[in-house]
């Protein structure tokens, strides 16, 4: 799984345009949408996330709620798209 992190870490820097981010500057347990977390996302970023699990996984974020879930931190967003790869 940390292989998996480490590749989306860099494929969410690519898929924000997150110029002044560097993968290691991420830590796979903080909370992605978290106004003083390390990256603060917003709406916006999170239909970004939700293209690049479809595009690049084949996964698609059936609601919200679920949403919320699997873009907690990038340890949960793994775990999601391990459990539904095909």
């Amino acid at each position: 799984m940390e292989d998996l992190i480490e590749k989306l870490k860099v494929q969410i820097i690519k898929q924000l345009n997150l110029e002044d981010v560097d993968p290691d500057d991420i830590s796979a347990d903080e909370r992605l949408f978290d106004e003083e977390g390390e990256l603060g996302l917003d709406s916006i970023d999170a239909l970004e996330l939700i293209v690049l699990l479809d595009k690049e996984y084949g996964i698609k974020v059936k609601n919200q709620e679920e949403g919320k879930d699997v873009f907690h931190t990038l340890t949960s967003m793994a775990k999601y798209i391990l459990q539904h790869q095909a």
